[in-house]
């Protein structure tokens, strides 16, 4: 059996990494990330077999918002094959999410976490990584990076009216999202959910442009229907992509937007109101049979998906359609 590392060959190891002036005998090398906090640049975490040079703390940027820098997850490189990671250190937080008269209590779990890591391991639609404890006993996520924009930054890049961006880029967009819902799906029959679907969550790989789901680590609570919350996170996803961002209250008033007249209580999103559900009031060539399904997202619904299948088959028969 080989024998375990030394401190000192760690820190020869994460040399290399670092500049020349930086005092290897200050690198410190943690076993316990209990206080992430503490965990920073030029540290070196030793999990198992493996150590991990820290370069910065992850952000995350989120819809228009300046990056929120992530201290729980940091930016890493593995010091035995020099590739960069993502370590995810465990941070505990929940807090209480409205879906119209629909309350879901939702919280982090590493250990959820941990269980999809291994479910989803070689599935194209996921990001890719392992975990381990610490020596705390700290679910560490050690995961692969995925180089690539995210789908809400890809959409509003484009420099294209609606119409045209309809037309020619919305048909592949919607394949490539339809095999996302798909990929929730796999998460569903076997009985887990993603927990914070948002299209800031899905990233484009440069490599293999395939749209792959990424965090998570949040799960909820809820007694009618388990996998709801998930639902209500496709459904504002894909009325961002069919109107190449979100049609928002404030700006079709600062426009004069003449559908303005026609927009009711009904037309707005059951989860946050000041966004408009109903696409074909402003665009009318959107497909009814598209409309309909983002209506069952709106605050006018009769019914709500209660499961993918059905929003599939909807998207399927609307795909036909056209």
């Amino acid at each position: 059996m080989k024998a375990p590392l030394s401190e000192d060959d760690i820190r020869q190891m994460a040399a290399r990494w670092l500049p020349a002036s930086h005092n290897l005998k200050r690198i410190r090398i943690i076993t316990d990330t209990t206080d992430f906090f503490r965990v920073d640049y030029g540290d070196v975490v030793v999990l198992g077999d493996d150590s991990y040079l820290i370069r910065h703390n992850a952000k995350e940027g989120r819809f228009g918002i300046d990056d929120d820098v992530k201290f729980w997850v940091k930016r890493a490189i593995d010091l035995k094959t020099g590739t960069p990671k993502i370590l995810k250190l465990v941070f505990y937080e929940k807090f209480t999410s409205h879906v119209g008269a629909i309350a879901f209590e939702c919280f982090r779990s590493p250990r959820k976490e941990a269980r999809i890591l291994e479910l989803v391991s070689g599935h194209e639609n996921f990001m890719h990584g392992y975990a381990i404890t610490d020596q705390a006993e700290n679910i560490i996520r050690v995961l692969d990076v995925i180089e690539g924009k995210t789908v809400h930054d890809y959409v509003l890049s484009m420099k294209l009216d609606h119409q045209t961006y309809f037309h020619d880029r919305f048909p592949v967009i919607l394949d490539n999202f339809i095999e996302c819902i798909k990929a929730i799906r796999f998460l569903h029959e076997h009985g887990e959910k993603h927990g914070d679907i948002r299209r800031d969550h899905i990233l484009i790989d440069r490599h293999s442009q395939r749209y792959r789901w990424i965090d998570f680590d949040f799960n909820y609570r809820h007694r009618e229907n388990v996998y709801g919350y998930d639902l209500f996170g496709l459904g504002n996803v894909l009325i961002f992509l069919a109107g190449m961002g979100d049609v928002l209250l404030p700006a079709l008033k600062r426009e004069k937007n003449p559908a303005l007249d026609t927009l009711v209580e009904e037309d707005l999103n059951i989860v946050l109101n000041h966004r408009v559900a109903n696409l074909k009031k402003i665009y009318p060539y959107i497909p009814e049979s598209l409309n309909t399904i983002m209506m069952h997202f709106s605050k006018g619904a009769n019914w709500f998906y209660e499961s993918t299948e059905q929003l599939l088959h909807d998207l399927d028969a609307y795909q036909k359609s056209i």
